[in-house]
């Protein structure tokens, strides 16, 4: 129980552990939700392959615009 003793107050580690479990639980039930519906996890696909593109074409292909990403 040394470990235990380095923190200053166990239970506001024991309640923001708790509530990350929750709200990674709460998240796969969205995306549970979100897969079922037939058309919208293909658009969402759509989606993420249209920023995906863009973000490489406005930050990573010229090395002008490189310097602003890092």
């Amino acid at each position: 129980m040394v470990q235990w003793d380095g923190l200053g107050n166990v239970t506001t580690v024991i309640i923001y552990g708790g509530g990350a479990i929750v709200a990674v639980s709460l998240s796969f039930i969205l995306v549970g939700a979100i897969n079922s519906v037939p058309l919208l996890p293909k658009v969402m696909e759509l989606v993420g392959l249209g920023y995906t593109g863009w973000f490489v074409y406005r930050y990573l292909l010229f090395k002008s615009s490189r310097k602003e990403v890092g």
